[in-house]
C-alpha cells in the first residue's frame, strides 16, 4: 500500500503548486479522494497516510463501505443521486456535490424536513450541454434560483461541473471559466455566496484550480484504475 501513500503525496503536491500558479492558498483548495469501486482496505490506507476526505458515487456502495472505516473519515456524494435513495444518503454525507435538478433538491428538502436534516449541497450545472449529462442549464439555475434559495431545510454553498471528457486538460479551461462566471453572476444577481466550486479531476483538477476550484475530486490518481468486476 505504499504506493497509495506516495500517489497521495503526488497529488497533494500538485495541488500546492496548482494553487501557488493561481495566486491562492493551496489551503483553499480540499482534496476529495474519489474510492468508488475501491475496497474499504485501500481506502484505509489512504486515510492512514492523511487523507480524510472521501468521495463515493453510489449510495448502496457507500453504506456498505463506510461502517468499515473509521468514523473520523469524512464522506461527500458526488455521482448521480436518485429520488429512492436520498432517505439512504443524507446520513452518510456531509456534502452532496450533484443536485441536478429543481426537483431533485425539493425531494431532498421534503425528506430532510421530515429526518429533521439540513444538507449542505452543491449544484451541478452541465455547462457544455451535453445530453448524456446530468445538471442543471446555466439559464434554468438562474431561472430556478429563488425557488431553490426558499428551500427552507438545504444549505447551497456551490456549485459542481464533470466538463466533456478530452484527452488533453486544457480542452476544460474554458468550462471551468464559465462555471466561475456563473457562480459569481449569481452571486451577484441574488446577493448571496456560493463559495464552493467542484470541478476537476484526475486528468484535468491543476486545471480547474488555475480556475477557482475549491473542490478537486480525484480516483486514478490515487487509488489506480477502478476496480471492475471480474466476468463469470
Amino acid at each position: 500500500m505504499d504506493d497509495l501513500a506516495a500517489n497521495l503525496k503526488r497529488v497533494l503536491m500538485q495541488i500546492s503548486n496548482s494553487a501557488r500558479k493561481a495566486g491562492s492558498s493551496p489551503d483553499e483548495i480540499e482534496l476529495v479522494a474519489i474510492s468508488k469501486t475501491h475496497d474499504a482496505e485501500k481506502v484505509h490506507a489512504v486515510y492512514e497516510a492523511g487523507q480524510v476526505l472521501f468521495g463515493e458515487s453510489r449510495v448502496q456502495e457507500a453504506r456498505a463501505k463506510i461502517p468499515e472505516l473509521p468514523s473520523a473519515i469524512r464522506w461527500h456524494f458526488v455521482g448521480h443521486l436518485q429520488k429512492n435513495k436520498i432517505r439512504q444518503a443524507l446520513p452518510l454525507f456531509e456534502l452532496i456535490h450533484s443536485v441536478d435538478s429543481f426537483a431533485l433538491a425539493k425531494e431532498i428538502n421534503r425528506i430532510a424536513d421530515e429526518d429533521g436534516m439540513h444538507p449542505r449541497v452543491l449544484l451541478e450545472v452541465n455547462v457544455a450541454g451535453e445530453g448524456s449529462k446530468f445538471g442543471f442549464k446555466p439559464e434554468t439555475v438562474r431561472a430556478e434560483m429563488e425557488s431553490l434559495l426558499a428551500l427552507p431545510r438545504l444549505s447551497i454553498e456551490g456549485l459542481m461541473i464533470i466538463p466533456p471528457l478530452a484527452e488533453e486538460a486544457e480542452a476544460s479551461r474554458t468550462f471551468f471559466v464559465q462555471l466561475r462566471e456563473l457562480r459569481d453572476a449569481l452571486e451577484k444577481e441574488f446577493d448571496l455566496k456560493l463559495p464552493r466550486l467542484s470541478m476537476g479531476m484526475t486528468n484535468d483538477f491543476t486545471v480547474a484550480i488555475e480556475e477557482g476550484a475549491t473542490l478537486v475530486r480525484v480516483g486514478t490518481a490515487i487509488f489506480g484504475e477502478r476496480q471492475r468486476p471480474k466476468r463469470k
